[in-house]
Order: structure tokens, then C-alpha cells, then sequence
């Protein structure tokens, strides 16, 4: 058994990592209620996105325009999404597994890829891969992420596409389901497509002022609703898993701090006894 000074020192110590975890809880559930609003709030419009992909799709001139031009796949492109820190149970984990899944699925096929990270913790992930190259690297895009930050991440998929340097472009991220449910997808970019099977494959049949020019400035402007759809449920994702992560972490503390604290009690009362048996015997061996 540890002795009682031993003893309180772990108490402390876990008293101390607690209050830093019960800390790190509250704020995740503060940044979870905006996050979860924005993502949600913005569903529709990327369901509208999607609807307007697939209609788009159905039209024959759209096959020659540049993002929706399907080619034999010999090189992929990955756009992973992850964090820059830590402690936020699986979500890094469930996104790079998913990752080397389809690296995995590429080298059997001969796909050569590359890989494009937001988050430092990815980019450490991939770093240490041999034979994927690391395209690019992007700094997490914060709490309230905007237009803006995700367009020069946008700008280089899109090239990559046009200059086929890349056949197919995939986007890895965590969907949010709910607060105890978050599920990491793979989202296919482009070529562009409709992502729903059952979605309706209707011609839109009148274009304002030609169909080329309608393709070419809506085309970028739908994938970025996906991209950016992508990145607010990962956001959502992160903040949820971490806000359980946390509270996991404190009720384990105070557990940890509940057996401790009867293990220091249960020493305190072997110490008094000893001591009285000492006492007891003495003042005997002084009377005999």
C-alpha cells in the first residue's frame, strides 16, 4: 500500500487534471451549440447544391466541360480534414483510418495519389507515409471558418483537376449525427456529380445565356457549397467528440479520486492502529 504522503499527491494531481478537463468540456459544449447551428443551418443549401449537380449531370454538353469530364482514374487526390490538436476521442483516428483504407485500395490498383490536409494532425500523419506525397497542408480553419478561408483549398482542387493532375478528387471528413454520433465519410468532388443515387436526373432544357457559360460559373460555386458543407460538419464533429471526450475524462477523475481517497482513509486508519499497538505495548512492558 502507498504511503499517506504518496497518496495525496495523486489525489491532488487528479483533482488539478479535473478541473482542466471539466474546463475543456464546458467550452466544447459552448462551441459545439454554434457549430452544430451552422452546419445544420447550411444543409439545405448544400442539398440544393447536390440537386443542382445532378441535374446538371443529365445534360450532354456538360461531359466536355472540364469538372465534370470523367477520365481513367491513375492518380488521386484526398482532401483530409482533421484537427490541430488532440483529445478529442476518435475523430482524427476515424478519418485516417478511412484514409489508409483507400491508399491502401490505390496501391493494388496502381492509383498513384496525393493528398491535401487541413489540420496539423493529419499533415504528421502523412508526413510519415512513404510513396504519398503531401500536396499541401492547411491550418485548421478555426471555430467560425468563412468563405474565404476555404477558397485558396478550393482554388487547388480545381486546378489539380483542369491540369489532370489529378483524375478523381475525394474528400474525407467526419459527419455529424448528433452528439454521440459522428460518422467519417469519403465524399467524392470530382469529377462533379450528384452524390444522392435516387436524386432526380431531370435535363434542365433552358439555358440563360448558353449552357457553357452557365456550366462554367456554377460548377465551382456548387463544389465549393460541398467542400464547405464538408468542413462545418467536421467542425461539428470535433467539438462533440471532444466535449464526450471530456466529460469521459472527468468521471473517470472523480472515480479515480473516489478509490484513492478510501485507499488514503483505509492507510490513515492502519497508521492509528499500529500506533495504538505500539502504545499499548509499551505502557504493558513498563507495568510488567
Amino acid at each position: 500500500m502507498a504511503s499517506t504522503i504518496v497518496l495525496k499527491r495523486r489525489i491532488t494531481s487528479i483533482k488539478n487534471t479535473r478541473q482542466i478537463t471539466k474546463a475543456m468540456q464546458l467550452v466544447s459544449a459552448s462551441k459545439l451549440r454554434r457549430a452544430q447551428e451552422y452546419a445544420t443551418r447550411s444543409r439545405a443549401y448544400a442539398d440544393l447544391a447536390n440537386e443542382l449537380l445532378t441535374r446538371l449531370s443529365g445534360i450532354g454538353e456538360v461531359e466536355r466541360q472540364p469538372l465534370f469530364t470523367k477520365r481513367p482514374v491513375k492518380t488521386r487526390l484526398y482532401v483530409v480534414v482533421t484537427s490541430n490538436s488532440g483529445l478529442a476521442g476518435a475523430y482524427n483516428a476515424n478519418v485516417l483510418k478511412q484514409l489508409t483504407r483507400g491508399l491502401q485500395a490505390d496501391q493494388d490498383a496502381k492509383i498513384r495519389t496525393s493528398v491535401i490536409v487541413i489540420g496539423s494532425r493529419g499533415a504528421q500523419f502523412v508526413r510519415r507515409l512513404h510513396g504519398v506525397e503531401l500536396l499541401a497542408a492547411y491550418s485548421s480553419y478555426g471555430d467560425q471558418p468563412t468563405a474565404n478561408d476555404i477558397r485558396p483549398l478550393l482554388n487547388t482542387i480545381v486546378e489539380q483537376y483542369k491540369t489532370e493532375s489529378a483524375d478523381e478528387v475525394r474528400i474525407l471528413f467526419t459527419k455529424f449525427k448528433s452528439t454521440v454520433s459522428q460518422e467519417a465519410q469519403s465524399q467524392q468532388l470530382l469529377p462533379a456529380q450528384a452524390l444522392a443515387a435516387d436524386a432526380s436526373t431531370e435535363a434542365i432544357s433552358n439555358f440563360e445565356p448558353d449552357a457553357e457559360t452557365v456550366v462554367d460559373q456554377v460548377a465551382i460555386r456548387l463544389i465549393e457549397a460541398q467542400l464547405w458543407q464538408a468542413v462545418l460538419e467536421s467542425l461539428a464533429s470535433e467539438h462533440a467528440m471532444r466535449m464526450v471526450a471530456m466529460k469521459n475524462a472527468t468521471d473517470n477523475a472523480k472515480e479515480l479520486i473516489d478509490d484513492y481517497t478510501l485507499e488514503l482513509n483505509t492507510a490513515r486508519q492502519a497508521a492509528i492502529t499500529q500506533e495504538l499497538a505500539e502504545i499499548t505495548g509499551g505502557a504493558e512492558a513498563l507495568n510488567g
